[in-house]
């Protein structure tokens, strides 16, 4: 049997139409299937934290209505189960988005089921922490904390796919995780079956970003070329019991799925290749084999796993005081002189203005950005024919006062800077750090909670 899962995104903010013709490529299959989003990140999830705190009805994906509106009915109509981390920092608020989503669509008789269990915020001084390796920062030393995630793993998604949940929304859960659940669900893999369990993490490494492994971020004019920018496909992967897996797309979409994609994603993100750590297996990839079969269908075999991890990934977000930007713009004739001058006459200003201990950061956008360092200009990158140049500044300060009065400096280059300054923009905000540490998995247990109908659990 051969098990059908596809990625409609790879983040929030992705494609908001991917996910229609990937519906439409699996309601052809005579096989189970399943819809993934994956839209979280860590500072993602630490923002939907903000959010929820703000408004304890907020902190769910922004976008969730616009993922799901097109593909939704049909879904439940054809049992493709949809599996979505777009709960963030509140899944409740998320199910009753989705609920009166599917009302709307007429489908009342959906099943939906939330995971809980990520967030122990409330368990900060309960739980055995160890600092991730290169963490330097001990937990009691972080303040103004805002959200403390554990990665789960699939254990909770299979039990709701089991409960009969159509839809499962989670917050923090391995990427991977969520392919790997319906894997596990329909191929009735055992929990300690790690080779399998390998193959199907796999699996969802390879389309948890959605477009990297069929074009896009891939493509680079003149290099790797890619066709159909506009229409990517979102990928397909096939898993068979034995875990064999085949990468695909869409008929019709743009893009590509060669060995030189797949490969790329198969490394993204992989600090040992040898150990690719997720809550629900560590995945050996040393003797994988990539072998394109036809146009866009890449098979990957010799996928090996070792057990799970005793302890888990969690993402610690706290508050790290403001940051602000502030850009303006110089063109034509003798335009990188005055951007220097502009920038070495905001440097001098903030030194007058601002405590010693301000974080600033100059870029000279069309000159020299990119490759500089906080503090001074590589000057290898340094064009002096450059005619479009916009200066940027951006600084950190525990103290908000003293990040707006910064960016307001630049805002007086208008008049106080050079000649033929334009265009200032300036923005401020909280600034949100993070830090890794390491749970016993014993300490942590998903809760399911499945809800029927019209939103009675």
């Amino acid at each position: 049997m051969t098990v059908v899962v596809g990625c409609g995104a790879g983040f929030s903010g992705d494609r908001t139409d991917a996910a229609r013709p990937l519906v439409d490529a699996l309601m052809s299959y005579d096989a189970p299937r399943a819809l993934m989003f994956e839209t979280l990140g860590e500072r993602t999830l630490a923002a939907a934290q903000l959010r929820r705190i703000k408004d304890p009805d907020s902190g769910d994906e922004p976008l969730l209505e616009e993922f799901l509106s097109p593909v939704l009915s049909d879904c439940l109509t054809h049992h493709i189960t949809v599996l979505g981390n777009f709960g963030a920092a509140n899944p409740g608020a998320a199910c009753r988005r989705i609920q009166q989503l599917a009302k709307r669509l007429g489908h009342t008789e959906a099943c939906l089921a939330t995971i809980h269990g990520d967030d122990v915020r409330d368990q900060l001084h309960a739980l055995d922490w160890q600092a991730w390796e290169g963490e330097k920062r001990s937990l009691s030393a972080l303040e103004h904390v805002v959200a403390a995630n554990v990665y789960l793993g699939a254990d909770g998604l299979i039990e709701a796919m089991a409960r009969g949940a159509h839809v499962v929304i989670t917050g923090r859960v391995a990427d991977p995780s969520l392919a790997l659940a319906p894997l596990c669900y329909y191929h009735d893999w055992a929990s300690d079956d790690w080779h399998r369990l390998a193959a199907g993490a796999l699996a969802g490494h390879l389309i948890e970003c959605g477009t990297q492994v069929t074009g896009g971020y891939f493509a680079d004019p003149g290099f790797k070329d890619v066709p159909g920018m506009a229409s990517l496909g979102y990928p397909l992967v096939e898993v068979e019991r034995n875990g064999r897996l085949i990468v695909t797309k869409p008929p019709g979409t743009g893009g590509l799925v060669t060995e030189q994609t797949v490969k790329e994603q198969l490394l993204y993100e992989i600090h040992d290749p040898s150990a690719y750590i997720t809550p629900d297996v560590v995945i050996d990839l040393a003797h994988v084999s990539v072998r394109q079969l036809a146009k866009d269908r890449v098979e990957i075999t010799g996928v090996r796993g070792k057990p799970a991890p005793a302890r888990l990934k969690t993402t610690v977000s706290f508050l790290g005081g403001y940051q602000g930007e502030a850009e303006i713009s110089y063109a034509g004739p003798n335009a990188f002189a005055r951007a220097r001058l502009a920038r070495d006459t905001l440097r001098q200003r903030l030194a007058l203005r601002c405590p010693a201990n301000l974080r600033a950061r100059f870029d000279l956008i069309g000159v020299s950005s990119v490759f500089d360092g906080d503090s001074h200009y590589n000057p290898h990158h340094i064009g002096q024919a450059a005619s479009d140049i916009r200066l940027r500044l951006a600084v950190e300060h525990a103290d908000q006062r003293v990040v707006e009065l910064a960016t307001q400096e630049l805002l007086a280059l208008y008049c106080c800077g050079p000649a033929g300054g334009g265009g200032v923009r300036r923005h401020h905000t909280q600034r949100l750090k993070t830090a890794s540490y390491l749970v016993p998995r014993q300490q942590v247990t998903p809760i399911v909670t499945l809800h029927r109908g019209e939103g009675n659990a």
